[in-house]
């Protein structure tokens, strides 16, 4: 007996399952299931006229991305991908989401992966695919499953040492696919019909295997093309192989381990961004529950584990750093500096892969299996959270200060940005900087969803691809931006209020004016609403002021877009 994986696309995560049992061999299959229709008051007129009825390549990818729960497609428009475009918006089940550029497409799809577990962006050849590139390149260090689609160059092109626009004014057409080699785990170069259909299976495959981004170039003159390998109702199955661990090596390995914990005296359990990479955060959390140790992240794992655990502590504490005499990390990277110098007192678990202190490592052991595996074999021991509880007194280094009156302080501005999180309702999107720093110290409730990027502007659109992938009645994404990044990505704020985005924003401004030209950002919101949609902007300056804002954004102005300029020393 072996089993089957059905996938239903909805707005949970792609790793959101259901198994049967059933005597044929493992598969994964997907059914297309309509979510949200789209929207005829803002659907975008290319230049073509599609009958989805038609055996088309493009029909069959826009299926495809339906399929693996893709609802919405983050796109910039070029003469490279215009017939494409027209065959992706003629799917019911699609959205076009018209970014400003293509780093914002980019940063959106990324966000969106976050939230869905899945992503796509369609952008033209070489101009556009090399200004998307760096938001694909976070997203492979970050383990986002992003489909990065390219309108390439007509397939008669190819081999005719012409030298074509958009390009760099050589006869050479892959300098585009050279660049992506190195931040997709696969490339699909789709020019070919008789191909194509396994082209984009099998890159569609490796994202979700891999959970890192692909990269399909599709030759401009083909997504309108009927071919027979697209004929049909639904087209040929498809399928994955779900993970296994080798049983053998899951014994031995959760033997070691328990060996290894059982014998410290206070034992500590700390997370790692790749428990998403893993799909193992609940069976994380029933670990946590049942073997009573202190449990913490490291910075980029933040909002991954709730951390209104009963035994949850901050991973700065005197009791992670030094206390502790065993830890067992878990989606921890292995270059984490806490993780090296532990190292003999550690079981590191990855993915794929379990390794115990200095010595005996396993591989083909799945990092969900390993941890019901262990939970059984586990001393429960809450030493490590009773010394935190004891040794911990947390003051409020602001209590009782006097507030300025010409700017607020940074402090004072998360303690307000705390109280407004509200539960599931809530997602925290934090650019990177002292945005980042600071909100590390956010106690999010639990549901709270919780999200940073690593380079400067990403938050911008990936709060518009976050809140996009739980529209329309989803989490109230709270993005935290400082004055330098917002010039960098602002542009799609517009794109947030076309499609009805109910954000807040805070974006944090510098009294001094140091470091770039001050802009008039609440006045920049404004021109950019022009009076079209739902916005509601304001600029503080003092603590009262943030108070009467943020009352205004909770409550007569909760279901729109808001912005909030906030003057910090």
């Amino acid at each position: 007996m072996e089993e089957t994986i059905a996938i239903t696309p909805s707005p949970l995560p792609i790793s959101h399952i259901t198994t049967t049992t059933t005597t044929s061999s493992s598969t994964l299959t997907l059914s297309p299931t309509k979510q949200f229709p789209f929207p005829t008051a803002t659907a975008i007129s290319l230049c073509t006229i599609v009958t989805m009825a038609e055996p088309t390549l493009g029909r069959h990818l826009a299926r495809r991305l339906v399929q693996i729960g893709i609802t919405d497609v983050f796109s910039v428009p070029g003469d490279f991908n215009l017939t494409l475009l027209d065959h992706l918006i003629a799917d019911p089940n699609l959205n076009l989401i018209g970014c400003c550029n293509e780093l914002n497409a980019g940063y959106a799809a990324d966000g969106y992966a976050r939230s869905r577990g899945v992503s796509a962006c369609v952008v033209t050849f070489t101009v556009g695919g090399l200004s998307v590139i760096n938001a694909i390149a976070g997203a492979y260090s970050r383990n986002l499953p992003v489909i990065c689609i390219v309108g390439g160059p007509n397939s008669n092109d190819y081999g005719t040492n012409r030298i074509l626009h958009h390009t760099i004014g050589l006869p050479d057409f892959t300098q585009e696919l050279r660049c992506f080699t190195a931040v997709t785990a696969f490339q699909a170069v789709v020019n070919n019909l008789d191909d194509a259909h396994e082209l984009i299976d099998r890159a569609i495959s490796t994202a979700l295997k891999e959970r890192k981004p692909v990269y399909i170039s599709v030759g401009c003159n083909l997504p309108a093309i009927p071919h027979a390998s697209f004929v049909g109702d639904e087209p040929v199955p498809f399928s994955l192989v779900p993970k296994t661990s080798n049983p053998m090596g899951l014994e031995a390995a959760v033997e070691a381990a328990a060996e290894l914990l059982n014998s410290a005296a206070k034992p500590v359990l700390i997370a790692g961004p790749k428990l998403r990479l893993a799909d193992a955060r609940q069976v994380f959390v029933e670990l946590s529950d049942s073997c009573g140790y202190a449990v913490g992240v490291i910075p980029s794992g933040k909002g991954l584990v709730p951390e209104d655990h009963p035994h949850f502590v901050p991973t700065g504490s005197e009791i992670v750093q030094s206390t502790a005499d065993g830890y067992l990390f878990v989606g921890v990277p292995v270059y984490n500096d806490l993780l090296v110098a532990k190292r003999e007192k550690s079981v590191v678990v990855q993915p794929g892969r379990v390794a115990i202190g200095n010595g005996a490592a396993f591989g083909c052991v799945v990092m969900k299996e390993f941890l019901k595996a262990l939970a059984e074999k586990l001393t429960p021991n809450s030493a490590a959270h009773e010394d935190y509880l004891t040794n911990s007194n947390n003051p409020n280094e602001e209590e009782g200060a006097e507030q300025p009156q010409d700017h607020v302080k940074a402090s004072v501005l998360f303690k307000h940005v705390e109280k407004m999180m509200m539960s599931s309702e809530s997602a925290v999107i934090a650019e990177t900087g002292e945005w980042w720093v600071r909100s590390q110290k956010l106690k999010l409730p639990n549901g709270c969803g919780y999200e940073y990027g690593s380079s400067m502007g990403w938050s911008c659109g990936a709060s518009l691809g976050y809140a996009q992938a739980t529209s329309p009645a989803g989490k109230r994404v709270i993005c935290c931006v400082a004055d330098r990044s917002f010039q960098v990505t602002f542009q799609d704020v517009s794109t947030m209020m076309r499609w009805g985005h109910k954000s807040v924003f805070f974006l944090v401004r510098m009294d001094d004016g140091k470091g770039c030209k001050r802009w008039d950002y609440a006045g920049v919101v404004d021109a950019i609403h022009n009076g079209e949609g739902e916005c509601w902007t304001a600029k503080v300056r003092c603590e009262e002021e943030l108070i009467g804002a943020i009352e205004t954004v909770m409550g007569e102005k909760k279901d729109c877009l808001c912005f909030v300029e906030v003057v910090v020393g």
